[in-house]
């Protein structure tokens, strides 16, 4: 300590010295021992330090002054809040100085001091009281009228610690604003600048009264029609506290709207720029608010965005119709009208931000937006002025993104949406497909402009035009083709230019089709290559995107012979491409773009290559050898292996299988993924290339990857496994015993299904069909069943699971298919294993599983037997052989309809005992069987069904409800009249039975026969208002599965269901009873299932159907639910977090009144004595709460919110709360938690 002390002595005592480069060393030194967190100062060392460098402020040198100012940062938070005072006492009285210079530097020291005061909770009353100082003597030099320069210093200083500091500064407020309020009036314009953005640090944190009465005071002064300049000011004041104050603005916007709209008519055109970005900030903070006030905006800046009083634009039409156009010309133009003092340009620059602020906040409003924004903006394309023009263009992309949002289309690729979206056309689409010929007549002539802005602009809308209508631009492309060569030619064209142009090009070719470019080949390709040999790595790597997708123009894969001759090309290509794949002092993205480049030529022109090839392929295998290329060099040779062309590969195979085999242990997902496709596709087309050993090393590699640990890997390790032994079934002989025990141990996983389960049951077939292998039919049936059957494990029959008799099923019958000749034998041995009684449990399920998947393929007849046996086993004592029979009656009948339907209805109505199990297998028949075959039988099966609707037995109904709506999409156009007929006819619980099956014809993907249910949904819908709760339940499922699955049929009956929806949301009451329980009273909440299924749907159209919500009521009810049952605050929290990444603009409106239930429930605490599971309960509640305040708090502004500050500061210093934080925060944090994904089926 007393070493520090002494070095530090030294230091100051060198400040004093009159050589400044003394003063300067020692300053410095001083500076860098501050920065050290070690360094410890007693009270004498702090005074002195202080002292010295408030005295060196003076200091005649300036370097000296820089320098002390620096060290103020670090000192901050190394001295005791007395020197912290003294310090800022003596920066405020230097700041009143006479001497400018003194002034500055104080000012800088100041701002410094700000930026360092500590904000944690331990620090936080030192911050306040420096805070107070700083703000009484801030306050003080702002009232000097008589020298602007310290006022002016004031504000700016003031901004600061408002924008920093403004929560620690709320009891200063009210003073604050009555000493900012009168800058407003000032006769200079910096100081009224200056306080305005000021009050704009000051709004966020302020309270309600005072926001109303800052925005009063502006209304007031307003209200008096003050001069032009005095009104600007207060316009622009009311567009920045707007803009700071978000929500707040909301409850004034009335007596706003009508006074900005007055002063747009004033005749000035600063004013009117003021007032659109006022209107701008009202917009884009109180979407909700200004619904009103939409019309009378849009009119306002369509009439303005075409506000050009000094030019005639009809002039410049005529001239363009009656010459061609010239650059000089254009500039000579430009020049005569370009009058400086002309600021016009602003009100239209302002106008069309305001618009597309509108835009980008009012989907909702976008078919309106076509009839009345979309032809303006059109219009507005020819704007004279360059940075107007570029927002022209930006809110037009605006506009085409929120039609891109709303459409099917996700990426620029022509295809059919899989999403669950109706198959019609979005009628934004449709209205913007009109607009495409007008929109490319209006840029095709911009993109030869000198102006790079405008050109850039024009590429940036045509890129997301083409995203937006994939292949609407394939008439046009003759018209677009010269404007992208220009900017890829243009000498003065910039690299980003070139890079926009080439990635608009990009675009274009991958959504439009080959044909389209043909004819520009000759054009478009040289400037291409000569990008492609640019210096700049970002321009190279954009080209060679670019040359790929020519490669497929130039010989489609789908059109191998076409009309166009693309040997004329080639060599240009070729030898431009083989120059960057061969460098290896170029960028990585060059590197695997070249590679892959290359790939294409090679899989489209191989045939045309002739001796270079070789040289590729060899280049090709030096890429894969190298780590940072080996990647993009296995997804190469996968493609040009299976290229159409058969190009030879045996130059490089079989050192190529040994590279990839070693690629098999990389720790590497993405390589090994590829490496297994890479290896299929060569041992499909190259069989015939390599000898059966070479393949050695690869197989000795693949029994590792069959493990369930990862299904997907396992899929197509066996996929590759079925090619082998397709293609070389020698080469497996060594392996097989191995790779089957690793296979049969899959086929035995609870995991195991879908893609994986289907590549065993291929691997199989294939294994038995090859005579080589020395594993016949009997052996491998053997190997999956014992398992089953042998008494070592039938005493652990419970270990095995119940997915596994499935797949073990379906793996005999895939065995059977594959040898029909073995089916009686193993038919009969399968019956024998049901009937004998002293069979294992196990092994009978088996059986009767087999027997049906067996039947599936219709192998079984009509079998008397098999039926016998059957309805013997329903007998059985045991749930596991009575559920497989079951499931083995569906199959079996769904293999032969005809024999096993009859019988199935029959058994139904005769057997109610087993009514539920019969049921069971007619779902699997209707669920099955495709609906030609069905039709015959729908009427029996259909009255059958309704006898059994009204089942007392709720999982009765449910099965018959899942048979009435997969029936209903045999016939849909004659059944869901009926299944809507019933609901009037029918009990509460028929009701509920036609409802839930309403839930099973919504399917995820498009059907043709969605335009239909899309009618009729409504009235399914009509059951929330029933008086039945079950019934309102169930309704409830079924729209949460349409919002789910399929949300167009729902979207334009929201307005009447969400009324509903939100009522359903309520605790009631009447529903709640008490039950005796001995000595004990028990609540009962029967309202509670509605209550949760209300809430799952509400989860669900926050994904789905966002548009179509009015969040700010939405979250009046999620507020509701932070106060509910335990199920239902967990609900509630994971909305509240989706809430805040979706709409955090809303949520912060409503910021006050969610805190407290979140506070409430973060702070609870479980009763002593409570059991394990509440505490466990109540523990993952807190996690939930957490995890949305932990959202809530990744927003910028939430801790404007002094309620919001407060529950941070008691986070951070509660130890218990800090770490629940910190864990939400970490891994398991990171996401929502389990509850996200939400079972909505």
């Amino acid at each position: 300590m007393s070493n520090v002390s002494y070095h530090i002595s030294n230091l100051l005592e060198k400040m004093t010295s009159t050589d400044k480069d003394f003063r300067f060393m020692a300053t410095n030194d001083l500076m860098l021992e501050l920065q050290k967190d070690s360094i410890k100062l007693d009270e004498g060392s702090e005074r002195k330090v202080v002292t010295m460098l408030l005295k060196l402020l003076e200091d005649k040198n300036g370097e000296v002054q820089n320098l002390a100012v620096k060290c103020l940062a670090p000192l901050v938070s190394k001295v005791k809040e007395a020197q912290v005072e003294t310090m800022v006492d003596t920066l405020c009285s230097n700041m009143m100085s006479d001497k400018e210079q003194l002034r500055d530097i104080s000012s800088m020291g100041l701002k410094t001091v700000i930026t360092e005061l500590p904000l944690s909770s331990t620090d936080l009353p030192l911050t306040i009281s420096v805070c107070k100082k700083i703000t009484s003597q801030l306050i003080g030099a702002m009232g000097k009228q008589e020298d602007v320069s310290v006022q002016l210093e004031a504000l700016d200083i003031l901004s600061d610690m408002l924008g920093r500091l403004s929560g620690a500064l709320v009891s200063f407020h009210c003073s604050l604003l009555s000493s900012l309020l009168p800058q407003l009036t000032s006769s200079r314009m910096a100081v009224r600048k200056r306080a305005i953005l000021a009050l704009g640090h000051l709004v966020p944190c302020c309270s309600p009264a005072l926001f109303s009465q800052l925005t009063e005071h502006l209304l007031t002064e307003l209200a008096k029609s003050p001069p032009t300049s005095m009104a600007r000011t207060y316009i622009q004041c009311l567009a920045t506290i707007s803009r700071q104050g978000g929500h707040r603005v909301g409850e004034h916007l009335e007596k706003l709207i009508p006074t900005v709209v007055k002063f747009t008519g004033v005749e000035d055109d600063e004013l009117r720029e003021y007032c659109f970005q006022a209107f701008e900030a009202f917009i884009r903070r109180c979407p909700k608010e200004m619904s009103p006030h939409v019309a009378t905006v849009t009119h306002l800046c369509l009439k303005f965005m075409t506000f050009d009083p000094n030019y005639n634009y009809e002039e410049e039409e005529e001239e363009e119709e009656s010459m061609d156009i010239d650059d000089g010309l254009d500039e000579v133009s430009d020049d005569e009208y370009s009058d400086d003092d002309d600021m016009s340009w602003k009100v239209r620059r302002s106008s069309i931000k305001c618009l597309e602020a509108l835009i980008s906040t009012r989907r909702d409003l976008l078919l309106s937006f076509y009839s009345s924004i979309c032809p303006a903006l059109l219009a507005r394309f020819k704007e004279r002025e360059e940075n107007v023009r570029a927002d022209v263009f930006a809110a037009f992309s605006t506009l085409l993104k929120q039609t891109r949002v709303g459409s099917s289309h996700r990426g620029p690729i022509v295809a059919s949406s899989d999403m669950g979206v109706s198959l019609e056309e979005e009628p934004a689409v449709s209205m913007l497909k009109k607009q495409v010929a007008v929109i490319v007549k209006a840029l095709h002539r911009q993109l030869k402009e000198k102006s790079l802005k405008s050109r850039q602009g024009c590429f940036c809308l045509l890129t997301e035009l083409a995203h937006a209508v994939p292949g609407a631009l394939e008439q046009h492309v003759p018209a677009l083709i010269p404007g992208i060569i220009f900017s890829l030619t243009d000498k003065s064209t910039s690299s980003t230019m070139r890079i926009d142009a080439l990635s608009f090009l990009h675009v274009l070719l991958l959504s439009h089709p080959p044909q389209a470019f043909q004819p520009h080949m000759q054009a478009l390709l040289p400037p291409v290559v000569v990008c492609i040999e640019d210096s700049f790595y970002k321009i190279t790597s954009e080209a060679l995107l670019v040359t790929q997708q020519l490669v497929r123009v130039m010989r489609p894969l789908e059109q191998m012979a076409g009309p166009f001759d693309p040997k004329p090309f080639i060599r240009d290509v070729f030898s431009a491409t083989m120059k960057r794949l061969k460098a290896t002092d170029i960028d990585q993205e060059v590197k695997e773009r070249a590679i892959s480049c290359m790939g294409h030529m090679v899989c489209h022109l191989g045939d045309h290559l002739g001796p270079e090839l070789k040289g590729v392929l060899l280049v090709f295998l030096e890429r894969l050898k190298n780590e940072i290329t080996r990647l993009t060099a296995v997804r190469t040779i996968t493609l040009v292996s299976a290229s159409q062309l058969k190009i030879d590969l045996s130059s490089i195979l079989p050192e190529t299988l040994s590279v990839l085999a070693s690629f098999l242990r990389k720790n590497q997902r993405a390589l090994k993924l590829g490496t297994l496709a890479c290896l299929t596709t060569l041992v499909t087309h190259h069989a015939t290339s390599f000898k059966p050993a070479a393949l050695e090393p690869v197989l000795s590699e693949l029994p590792a990857l069959v493990d369930e640990t990862d299904m997907h890997v396992s899929q197509v390790s066996v996929a590759l496994l079925t090619c082998v032994t397709q293609a070389c079934p020698s080469a497996l002989a060594k392996i097989s015993s191995c790779v089957l025990q690793r296979v049969l141990r899959l086929v035995h996983s609870p995991l195991l299904q879908g893609g994986a389960l289907a590549a065993i049951l291929d691997f199989l077939q294939a294994l038995v069909s090859s005579k080589t292998s020395n594993l016949g039919y009997s052996q491998l049936l053997k190997s999956l069943t014992d398992p089953f059957s042998s008494s070592a494990s039938s005493a652990d029959g419970a270990v095995i699971h119940r997915q596994s008799y499935r797949s073990v099923a379906r793996c005999v019958a895939a065995l059977s298919a594959a040898c029909p000749k073995e089916i009686p034998s193993t038919v009969a041995s399968l019956i024998q294993e049901v009937k004998n009684p002293s069979t294992p449990e196990s092994a009978r399920v088996l059986a009767l599983l087999c027997l049906g998947e067996v039947g599936r393929s219709g192998s079984l007849g009509r079998s008397k037997e098999v039926q016998g046996v059957v309805l013997d086993a329903f007998s059985s004592t045991s749930e596991e052989v009575k559920m497989a029979v079951s499931c083995a009656l569906g199959s079996m009948a769904v293999g032969s309809l005809d024999d096993y339907l009859p019988f199935l209805l029959r058994e139904i109505s005769a057997q109610p005992r087993r009514q539920y199990l019969l049921l069971h297998s007619l779902k699997e028949v209707i669920s099955a069987c495709p609906a030609s075959s069905l039709s015959p039988h729908v009427e029996s099966v259909w009255a059958l069904l309704f006898q059994h609707c009204e089942s007392q037995e709720e999982g009765t109904r449910n099965v018959v409800a899942e048979c009435l709506g997969k029936l209903t999409l045999v016939n849909p156009t004659l059944l869901l009249p009926r299944l809507k007929q019933q609901l009037k006819a029918g009990s509460p619980l028929a009701r509920c039975t036609v409802v839930t099956a309403v839930k099973f014809t919504i399917v995820d993907q498009p059907a043709p026969f969605d335009a239909l249910l899309k009618d009729c949904i409504g009235d399914f819908l009509k059951t929330l208002q029933d008086d039945d709760v079950n019934v309102r339940r169930v309704a409830l499922v079924m729209f949460n599965s349409a919002a789910h699955n399929k949300p167009s049929l729902i979207r334009g009956l929201l307005a009447t269901v969400l009324p509903h929806l939100y009522k359903e949301t309520q605790i009631r009451k009447d529903l709640i009873r008490e039950v005796e329980m001995g000595p004990f009273k028990h609540t009962v909440d029967d309202g509670l299932d509605v209550r949760k299924a209300a809430f799952e749907c509400m989860y669900t159209l926050l994904d789905s159907c966002l548009d179509g919500l009015d969040v700010l009521q939405f979250l009046d009810h999620v507020e509701e639910g932070l106060k509910d049952h335990y199920d239902i605050r967990m609900l509630t929290f994971l909305m509240l977090a989706r809430l805040v990444s979706l709409c955090p603009a809303a949520v912060l409106q409503r910021l006050d009144r969610l805190v407290e239930p979140l506070k409430a429930t973060c702070t609870s605490k479980v009763k002593a004595g409570s059991v394990k599971q509440e505490f466990e309960k109540q523990e993952e509640l807190r996690r939930s709460a957490m995890r949305a305040v932990a959202a809530l708090l990744a927003v910028p502004e939430v801790e404007r919110s002094p309620c919001m500050a407060d529950f941070a500061n008691q986070i951070r210093t509660n130890a218990d709360m800090a770490s629940i934080y910190q864990s939400v925060q970490g891994g398991e944090g990171g996401g929502l938690g389990p509850a996200e994904s939400m079972d909505v089926s």
